[in-house]
């Protein structure tokens, strides 16, 4: 492990980033940079200030200058790791992909000097168990822990962790880490989160159907169930034919019926892409990305990259297996949701249906967990429609900064060819953001979308009632007129007038138009 005279790195501009104001970067940050690690930057740094202030920016996280890590004494450098690590455990949590980093640069002789600093303090505890977690070796490490209390592996204050989680004797750390090694992206415990997470289905859905009819309720779930199979085809930028949206509207309608697996993935692409005349189906055996081709050459402009085809199988098993993890113990579903749909679309294990089924996820650990009504799926995508462009930076947010540390060049078909290993990526990575945005379309559907569906079907109901005394029109002639004004500000259009209600004369085309006019005003 090569090191340089100390961590704690002081400059205007760190990686790309404007320091707000003088100090010392300090923690994950400047490990990374000391050693060089293999990696991109957290979202948030910590920054030792130069003044005796704390605060809390979007990117950085600035704390007074008595929190500075000792790390001076070039004769010690693996004592000042060990102080930076600290600091990093006890302000920034615990970062995985940083450790399995940490854990391929030490030697192993290094990593039994470094947890043997403090063998019996809860830090040095922590480090040791991670550091073993994420290599899933053990290390030639034995101290004497029967009288030390056990310290969990997450901080529950930082980081949302398993609510049952496993002690290990050997470290006297409880493993409540969300999944596997293979797969556990964390979930910090922002304020936005905290409040969602403290939210119930019995605190949520009265609010939302309290006294309404069923029928009314089982038809609002029929509308938005083929509002949100739309949507997601739509955001693919696609326009599917009303039978293809239909039975991936069903799909979405089974979410949660049967469990997670390869082939439970492998018939969800076969009902998103219909046919393998164009689409080799299953997982990939070659490179993937997104992006687009160079115009004259064809050369790929990747801004995604997805997960090596030869690691795709591994990362695969581990997600199904990490959810199975965080269902057996207490994990909340929303953030399995948001960890396990988002991981999905980055690892990317298909030449094309993962979007559909990214979003599909959302639908299924909702509706298994119990915390849909039954019945009901939560319009996620017709939200997502809706918030395209915040969407698509969310996505790039993780994709774009990863572009730096992957290697690869194009292959002959002009698709991508990656040369070094990547699946740690994939396996681990900072997922509050994504655990936000999903909070978010979901606060939007339950205060947007589905009261806005409701309000059309009772709108729709007056309608017809009122329709129906003045005049003699079939249900698909009422149904029809209902769109048509609804779609055109009330009124009915020459063209309308001209084919489908060619019959009306002036006194009903008004008296139609007012009796809309009217409904629109009294239903809400």
């Amino acid at each position: 492990m090569a090191i340089g005279a100390h961590f704690s790195h002081s400059a205007p501009v760190f990686h790309g980033r404007q320091a707000p104001e003088s100090g010392h970067v300090v923690g994950y940050g400047a490990i990374i940079h000391g050693l060089g690690l293999s990696m991109p930057m957290p979202t948030c740094l910590a920054l030792v200030s130069d003044r005796n202030r704390r605060l809390e920016l979007d990117s950085w996280m600035i704390l007074p200058s008595r929190y500075l890590p000792d790390d001076k004494d070039e004769t010690d450098q693996i004592r000042a790791l060990y102080n930076h690590l600290v600091f990093a455990l006890k302000y920034e949590g615990v970062d995985l992909l940083f450790f399995s980093q940490l854990a391929k640069t030490m030697h192993e002789e290094e990593m039994i000097d470094l947890v043997r600093i403090e063998p019996a303090g809860q830090y040095s505890r922590r480090i040791w168990f991670l550091l073993e977690w994420v290599s899933e070796t053990e290390l030639n490490v034995h101290s004497d822990l029967k009288k030390r209390r056990y310290v969990e592996a997450l901080n529950p204050k930082q980081q949302f962790g398993l609510s049952n989680g496993t002690p290990s004797p050997r470290h006297k750390v409880v493993d409540n880490i969300p999944g596997t090694p293979g797969f556990c992206p964390l979930v910090r415990c922002s304020a936005k989160l905290q409040e969602a997470v403290a939210i119930t289905p019995n605190d949520l859905w009265p609010k939302v159907f309290g006294g309404m009819r069923p029928d009314l309720i089982k038809r609002s779930a029929a509308l938005l169930l083929i509002n949100d199979s739309k949507a997601s085809f739509s955001i693919e930028g696609e326009n599917p034919k009303s039978r293809r949206a239909a039975l991936w509207g069903q799909a979405i309608g089974q979410a949660g019926s049967r469990p997670l697996s390869k082939e439970e993935f492998l018939r969800l692409q076969q009902l998103v892409i219909g046919s393998d005349r164009f689409v080799r189906l299953g997982y990939r055996t070659e490179g993937g990305f997104v992006g687009l081709h160079e115009r004259e050459t064809g050369m790929p402009i990747p801004d995604h990259i997805s997960a090596r085809w030869e690691d795709v199988e591994t990362l695969m098993n581990s997600l199904v297996e990490t959810y199975r993890c965080q269902k057996d113990n207490g994990y909340h579903a929303v953030l399995a949701a948001a960890v396990l749909a988002f991981g999905f679309v980055f690892i990317h294990p298909f030449v094309d249906g993962n979007g559909r089924i990214h979003r599909y996820l959302f639908h299924h650990i909702l509706t298994e967990s119990k915390f849909n009504p039954p019945g009901l799926v939560f319009p996620i995508s017709a939200s997502i429609l809706d918030h395209l462009d915040g969407y698509r930076r969310l996505l790039e947010g993780y994709s774009i900064p990863l572009l730096d540390w992957i290697d690869w060049q194009p292959t002959e078909d002009n698709n991508v060819r990656v040369l070094n290993e990547t699946a740690d990526y994939y396996k681990y990575f900072d997922a509050t953001p994504f655990a936000e945005f999903l909070v978010d379309c979901l606060e939007d559907t339950v205060n947007r979308i589905i009261p806005g569906e409701i309000r059309y079907l009772k709108q729709f109901d007056a309608f017809k009632m009122a329709i129906d005394d003045q005049f003699d029109l079939p249900n698909r002639l009422v149904d029809l007129l209902f769109r048509f004004l609804d779609q055109n500000g009330g009124k009915l259009s020459q063209r309308a007038l001209a084919k489908e209600f060619s019959g009306f004369e002036d006194r009903d085309k008004e008296a139609v138009e007012t009796i809309f006019l009217q409904i629109q005003n009294q239903v809400n």
